[in-house]
């Protein structure tokens, strides 16, 4: 038995028809099936998934979740997309609505990330490609809080060049994969 990826994940929220608005209209997102007002189901712009995403409103009145301060649960979704040109594109986007809370360096990724209209926090990543792997990139990886500097890593790989979506390679002589 193998897992092979995350196929989708279901939030609450106060109100679905902010939350459609807001992944419709800022990460491209697709209503598949929904039920106005109560639910609403979203498919990524290139997923191949039934759904990436179902949304659940429990109305206004519900508390933010307190996951990661004095109780324990979800963190955050993180995406992938194809470029790193998409990724500058999405954070103009992201930061122009306020949804923009950080940008960081992981080594083999790198990533924004931001919150939705409840706070719920996801990521968006570009993996660096397969073939484009080496010691310092899987290094970097143990570094924390490493800003992200979006122009130097354009002008190391190429704002164009395809990401490592869904390619993954052994980790060089030496290392290990976390």
């Amino acid at each position: 038995m193998g897992i092979s990826r995350l196929n989708h994940a279901v939030l609450y929220v106060r109100d679905v028809d902010r939350s459609v608005a807001f992944y419709r209209d800022l990460l491209g997102f697709r209503v598949v099936m929904d039920r106005p007002g109560r639910a609403a189901f979203m498919q990524a712009p290139d997923s191949t998934n039934d759904h990436d995403v179902g949304l659940f409103a429990i109305g206004d009145g519900a508390h933010d979740s307190s996951a990661g301060t004095t109780t324990v649960g979800l963190y955050h979704l993180g995406w992938e997309l194809r470029t790193l040109r998409e990724l500058g594109e999405l954070a103009e986007v992201l930061g122009g609505a306020g949804a923009l809370v950080g940008a960081t360096d992981h080594g083999t990724t790198k990533s924004i990330y931001a919150r939705d209209p409840d706070g719920i926090e996801f990521e968006v990543a570009w993996l660096v490609p397969a073939d484009r792997l080496d010691d310092a990139t899987y290094e970097a990886r143990t570094r924390r809080g490493v800003p992200l500097d979006l122009p130097a890593e354009i002008a190391r790989y190429g704002a164009d060049t395809r990401g490592g979506v869904g390619v993954s390679a052994p980790a060089p002589a030496g290392t290990t994969q976390a």
